[in-house]
């Protein structure tokens, strides 16, 4: 017999509002008995817009910072849950689909918010873009 989701990908930025898509996301992995991969993705976009004042290097670094919090996290909390992390880079939404394809993941968990402000209108437009562009399944988690 074979398991419903084998491999799981749970999308995180590592934020508060990310947190019910990770405890989803991990029990779903629980009940099944399936490997995630937890995936945090920079975001290039800021690399190309970014003031002078502010070094690309430093940025990248910063948000490589972020990413190796944001994973780590969900790895503290996994409880028995086999958790491979990942901080890839790129436009979200594509690295993300582009992943699981390349690892057959069976479902992409991710939130519907993220950060606040901007940011948070950019997750929800990339759990869409994800929705559109997946060749599995995908559960879009919703923040209270």
């Amino acid at each position: 017999m074979t398991k419903l989701f084998e491999r799981i990908l749970v999308a995180t930025d590592g934020s508060e509002k990310n947190q019910p898509a990770v405890k989803k996301g991990l029990e779903i992995a629980r009940e099944c008995r399936s490997t995630i991969y937890a995936i945090y993705v920079i975001d290039e976009t800021p690399f190309t817009s970014a003031q002078a004042e502010v070094s690309t290097a430093d940025l990248y670094n910063q948000l490589q910072d972020e990413g190796k919090r944001a994973v780590e996290q969900v790895k503290l909390i996994a409880d028995g849950v086999k958790v491979e992390t990942r901080i890839l880079s790129g436009k979200p939404a594509q690295v993300i689909t582009e992943f699981a394809s390349r690892n057959q993941v069976d479902l992409i968990v991710v939130g519907s918010q993220g950060k606040s402000g901007l940011e948070r209108f950019l997750l929800g437009s990339i759990a869409e873009s994800i929705i559109r562009m997946a060749d599995c399944m995908v559960l879009v988690v919703k923040s209270p």
